[in-house]
């Protein structure tokens, strides 16, 4: 049995792709959250594709999560890979926003599952966003990293190279996927602060969903992301303000260059445990 459900042929021009994946490279949910906030923002629709995900996950890992009323089951949601079609009628070019869990097994043929959606309806570039937890500082523009199949892709969109060796994710597995199928395929990288590794990023959300909407020339409206970012802000602003260490922590890593090298993240334990306490009880 394909895998892949297909329950529509989007009528697409020329269309372009952001994939994110929820798991080990969606620190803060900054990747999932960014893709999550365009398929809103744009309309994106139901998904007109699936990969089913029986051949590909582990289901006491990612279980599956149901909604119960009077008793009786009225939803079995499974952990599903979804392509949704965005129609943009003001440009040229039109989009597909992929989204899903990292998968737990077969991870060569689920990438390929993903290009063969992309092959199918004709994607001529593709973007993918992943998240990690770094020594940046928040008050600091979000760094972003760039990896592609072509390096010219890296340097010509201004972004930070990398010399990362290392474990990798599905992001990492799906750019070679796109580099075997002829696609050209970007993987931006944004770091994260290491002491608010426990919550969700909205403003790192908003740098890769910016960044990638740049790129690829697509116009979308991000006031309502910017409101959560500027709220998101305020709270760890005013735990700076409420913390000596935190604070002379925090210009401590203002000064340093942020270079792929300098982003690796440091320790600070007991500083992590009280601004997570602070803003798990302050939302």
């Amino acid at each position: 049995m394909d895998a892949i459900h297909r329950f529509a042929k989007p009528l697409l021009r020329r269309p372009r792709a952001i994939i994110a994946f929820e798991g080990w490279g969606d620190a803060c949910e900054a990747a999932s959250g960014a893709a999550n906030y365009l398929i809103g923002v744009l309309d994106a629709g139901e998904p007109f594709a699936v990969i089913d995900p029986e051949e590909f996950f582990d289901f006491q890992a990612h279980r599956p999560t149901v909604s119960i009323g009077d008793g009786e089951t009225r939803r079995l949601s499974w952990p599903t890979t979804r392509f949704h079609a965005v129609s943009l009628p003001e440009d040229d070019r039109d989009l597909i926003i992929v989204t899903g869990d990292e998968p737990s097994y077969r991870w060569k043929t689920f990438g390929r599952h993903v290009t063969q959606v992309l092959c199918d309806n004709d994607v001529e570039d593709v973007i993918l966003l992943g998240a990690f937890i770094g020594q940046v500082a928040h008050t600091q523009q979000v760094p972003v990293i760039g990896v592609a199949t072509d390096p010219a892709l890296v340097i010509r969109n201004g972004l930070l190279t990398s010399e990362y060796e290392g474990p990798t994710g599905i992001v990492g597995v799906v750019v070679e996927a796109c580099r075997e199928a002829g696609i050209p395929a970007l993987a931006l990288w944004a770091a994260t602060p290491h002491y608010l590794a426990a919550n969700p990023n909205p403003k790192a959300m908003l740098a890769l969903a910016t960044r990638a909407t740049s790129i690829l020339q697509v116009a979308a409206d991000y006031a309502e992301l910017e409101t959560v970012t500027d709220e998101y802000m305020g709270r760890v602003n005013a735990a700076l303000e409420a913390s000596e260490e935190f604070s002379e922590y925090v210009t401590k890593l203002e000064q340093i260059e942020p270079t792929p090298d300098s982003l690796e993240s440091g320790a600070a334990e007991g500083l992590v445990t009280e601004i997570e306490d602070y803003l798990r009880y302050n939302q």
